[in-house]
């Protein structure tokens, strides 16, 4: 057990902002690599049919710092954790010398269903524990330590921890890092009525190791986690004030459904970029 801060050391190489990779935007991306400083994969989809082939995995990971996020590892669940699941992931970690890998903090599966949702848990201490020993488990397995990510919702279960407190209590308890996921905070603030900006406040801030950025879809009725528009204003506002109190932290653009060309993704990240350096002048 560390017991500490997600150290730089951790972190590798990453710094400055990245994007997540997406298949329209493989050959530009290894055509002019200077483009953007590292890649985050989604390491499911190496490990489905019709995925990135090994080679292709090489090419990035030859030209690129990469982190692995992950969308199976279920550490909410209550199921058995997938071993095999686990050893693949830790096989691609390997082979692409990752200097994080991330997945996200709610359930995926229940009695051997896979949902393909990432599903909210209710926030207590009996909650913590249980996620904090699968966590450590995980972690014992893969030989590293891992980021949790925060997730948006829709409907609110029963609780007696805020957010916040919640995603810090199990960072702290399972020794692992945080994926902060501003877009996430905002989304559950106007669907739940929770305060983004207190939750913000409310985590151990060393133990943060990468963040987030991402367009919601509003819905009229509740915003949808979409990853499929460019940030926000409100999403910018916010990112602002995370910076603020970490401006060495990586940042990730994501853009999963009806991706642009490429070169909307990195004014994105440019613009997330310039914030980032304003606050890394004055601090």
């Amino acid at each position: 057990m560390h017991n500490t801060a997600f150290s730089t050391r951790e972190r590798g190489s990453l710094a400055g902002t990245g994007i997540g990779l997406r298949g329209p935007h493989f050959e530009q991306l290894l055509a002019a690599p200077s483009r953007v400083p590292w890649l985050e994969l989604l390491a499911d989809n190496f490990l489905a049919r019709g995925g990135l082939v090994p080679a292709q995995l090489q090419r990035i990971a030859a030209q690129f710092p990469v982190t692995l996020h992950c969308v199976g590892m279920n550490l909410g669940g209550v199921d058995a954790l997938d071993r095999h699941y686990l050893e693949r992931i830790r096989a691609i970690a390997r082979q692409t010398d990752a200097a994080i890998i991330s997945d996200h903090l709610c359930f995926t599966a229940l009695n051997g269903r896979h949902y393909h949702e990432l599903l909210p848990l209710p926030y207590n201490d009996d909650v913590v524990e249980h996620v904090a020993k699968r966590i450590r488990q995980v972690q014992d397995m893969l030989e590293q330590r891992i980021l949790v990510e925060n997730v948006s919702a829709y409907v609110r279960a029963s609780s007696t921890l805020s957010e916040g407190q919640f995603i810090a209590a199990v960072a702290q308890r399972a020794d692992c890092g945080i994926l902060l996921d501003v877009n996430n905070l905002y989304v559950n603030q106007i669907n739940l009525g929770t305060d983004a900006e207190a939750a913000l406040r409310a985590l151990p801030i060393e133990r943060v190791a990468e963040i987030h950025l991402g367009g919601y879809e509003d819905k009229g009725r509740y915003l949808l986690d979409a990853h499929s528009r460019p940030v926000s204003d409100p999403v910018w506002e916010l990112f602002d004030k995370a910076v603020a109190m970490l401006p060495e932290v990586p940042v990730c653009i994501e853009w999963d459904n009806d991706i642009p060309p490429l070169e909307t993704l990195l004014a994105e990240a440019r613009r997330a970029t310039a914030l980032q350096s304003r606050h890394r002048a004055v601090a």
